[in-house]
C-alpha cells in the first residue's frame, strides 16, 4: 500500500533482524533435536546399500539404516528427482545448474555433475532403462499443448531418443524391459487431496512390443500416482481410503493389494531397490520390505551449513507487506511481513513490530471494532492459535483452537465479543472471546483450491 497511509520512505526504512521465519526451517530445528531425526526429507531413491534423497533442494545420501547424511550437491538452484542406477554406481537427477531444468548424473560417491540434456524445455528424470540409459519426461515436442513424452539418453551423452508412447508423464520400465507402467498426464494441482475429477487417472501398464494396455482398478475413481516396479508387480500411490497409501498390482493375475495403512499423513513419493521399497511419509523416509510386509521409519540426521537459515537483516518494503488492515480511526494500519505483525502510522508516530518472534509465524492481523485490540494467528506454541492483545501488542492472551491446522481470514464481530475465521478444511468457526469456546457453523462441501469462505459479519 502506498500513499499517505504508508509512505515509501517510511516503509523502506523498516528493517528487521530475524533468524528465519520459514516454517520448514523451524521444523528442521525441532526435528534435529529429537530422536526421530530430520524431517522434510523428500523424493528418495534406493540402491542395494544406500539411499539418496532431497532436502532443502539439494541431494543427500545415507545408508539403509539411516544415520548421518552426506551432502552430494550444494547449488543454489533446485536439484530433484534423484534415481540410482541399477548397479548403484550413478545417480541421475534433474538440476538447474545452467538456469534450466536438465538431466544430470554424478557418481554415487559424489563428484562433478555431468550435464546430459540441453533443450530449453524442462527435462525431469524418471529412472533408468534396463539397458542403463536414463529415462526422463519432457514436453519438448508438444508445443503448444505442453503434453509430455518419455525419452531416454545414454550416459555417454548424445541426442535423446523418444519412446514410442505418444503421451506419458510419470512412470518406469519393468526390470525385464517388456512393459512400462506410467501415468499419461501431469496434474495442474498435484496437492489437491482426494481429488476425484477428470484428471484422476489409473496406472497404465503397456506391453512395449504389442502395445496391449491394462489399467489398475479405480472403484472410487481415485487418483493413482508414482508407479514403480518391484519384481513383476507394480507399486503405486492410491487415495482410495482418503489417505495416500501404497498399493500393489500384479499385471498377470490382476490382483490388487493395499500394503501401507497410514491414516494421518499421505505417502508422497516412492522408489524401489533390489530388496526393498523406500517412500516418503510425514516428512520421514520409510523402508518397506515387500517380502516380509514390514515397514520401518528411518532415523536420518541432516547437518549442513544451511546458509539460508542464518540470522540476517531483511528490508521491509511496500511490495512485501501483506494482509493490510486499517484501524477504525484510520490513523494506523496493520501489516503482515515474513511472519511478523507491524503497526504503521498514517502520518504521525513511528512503526512498531508487535510480535518480534523470529522462527515463528504470525499471520492475518485484525483490528477490534473499537481499535483498542488486535488479533492474529500464531504458531509459537507449535500449533496455530489465536492471540488477542492490546493495539500495541501488549497483554497478549492466547486461545487454543480445535482441529489443529491452518486458519485464515479472521473477522471481528461489531460488538467485539466474537471472531469468525475459516480453516484449511473449508470450515467456518466462531470463537467466543469471553470464554474461548468455539463453534463450527458452516462447511463448504465442495473443496476447490481457488475458492475460499472469507466470513464477514453483518453490521448488527
Amino acid at each position: 500500500m502506498k500513499g499517505p497511509l504508508a509512505p515509501d520512505y517510511l516503509l523502506k526504512s523498516i528493517k528487521i533482524f530475524h533468524n528465519s521465519l520459514l516454517i520448514p526451517l523451524f521444523l528442521f530445528y525441532v526435528a534435529t533435536i529429537n530422536a526421530q531425526g530430520t524431517q522434510l526429507l523428500r523424493e528418495p531413491s534406493i540402491s542395494k546399500n544406500e539411499i539418496v534423497f532431497v532436502y532443502a533442494n539439494d541431494l543427500w545420501k545415507t545408508t539403509l539404516e539411516g544415520g548421518e547424511a552426506i551432502r552430494l550437491t550444494s547449488n543454489e538452484g533446485y536439484e530433484s528427482n534423484p534415481h540410482f542406477s541399477a548397479d548403484g554406481k550413478h545417480i541421475a537427477f534433474t538440476a538447474e545448474y545452467g538456469g534450466n531444468s536438465d538431466v544430470y548424473v554424478i557418481p554415487s560417491e559424489g563428484g562433478e555433475p555431468q550435464r546430459l540434456t540441453w533443450h530449453p524445455a524442462g527435462d525431469f528424470v524418471q529412472g533408468w532403462t534396463p539397458e542403463g540409459d536414463i529415462l526422463f519426461r519432457s514436453n519438448r515436442e508438444s508445443k503448444p499443448t505442453l503434453t509430455n513424452k518419455f525419452y531416454k539418453i545414454s550416459l555417454k551423452g548424445g541426442l535423446p531418443i523418444a519412446l514410442d508412447i505418444p503421451r506419458a508423464a510419470y512412470g518406469e520400465i519393468s526390470p525385464d524391459g517388456k512393459q512400462i507402467a506410467y501415468i499419461p498426464i501431469t496434474f495442474w494441482d498435484p496437492e489437491w487431496r482426494n481429488y476425484r475429477g477428470g484428471q484422476a487417472m489409473p496406472i497404465w501398464i503397456v506391453d512395449l512390443q504389442t502395445k496391449e494396455l491394462i489399467t489398475t482398478p479405480q472403484p472410487s475413481k481415485e487418483r493413482h500416482l508414482d508407479p514403480i516396479w518391484f519384481g513383476e508387480k507394480v507399486y503405486y500411490i492410491s487415495e482410495r481410503d482418503y489417505t495416500s497409501n501404497i498399493w500393489s498390482f500384479d499385471p498377470k493375475t490382476k490382483e490388487e493389494v493395499q500394503v501401507t495403512f497410514h491414516k494421518k499423513f499421505d505417502v508422497k513419493s516412492l522408489d524401489s531397490g533390489p530388496n526393498s521399497i523406500i517412500y516418503e511419509q510425514g516428512g520421514y523416509l520409510h523402508l518397506f520390505n515387500p517380502l516380509t510386509k514390514t515397514t520401518k521409519q528411518l532415523d536420518i540426521s541432516v547437518r549442513g551449513d544451511m546458509n539460508f537459515s542464518r540470522p540476517r537483516w531483511e528490508d521491509v518494503s511496500a511490495n512485501d507487506l501483506e494482509n493490510p488492515q486499517i484501524s477504525p480511526t484510520g490513523k494506523r494500519a496493520l501489516f503482515e511481513h515474513r511472519g511478523e505483525i507491524f503497526s504503521i502510522p498514517k502520518e504521525n508516530g513511528t512503526w512498531k513490530n508487535l510480535t518480534n518472534t523470529p522462527g515463528f509465524a504470525d499471520r492475518s492481523p485484525i483490528w477490534s471494532p473499537q481499535g483498542d485490540k488486535i488479533a492474529w494467528f500464531s504458531d509459537t506454541s507449535g500449533e496455530y492459535q489465536l492471540i488477542v492483545a492490546d493495539q500495541d501488542g501488549a497483554n497478549q492472551k492466547m486461545y487454543s483452537l480445535p482441529n489443529p491446522t491452518f486458519y485464515f481470514k479472521p473477522d471481528w464481530s461489531p460488538d467485539g465479543k466474537y471472531i469468525a475465521y475459516s480453516d484449511t478444511d473449508y470450515n467456518i468457526w466462531i470463537i467466543d472471546l469471553s470464554n474461548g469456546s468455539t463453534e463450527k457453523v458452516a462447511t463448504d462441501r465442495y473443496a476447490h483450491p481457488n475458492r475460499t469462505m472469507n466470513p464477514v459479519w453483518s453490521p448488527d
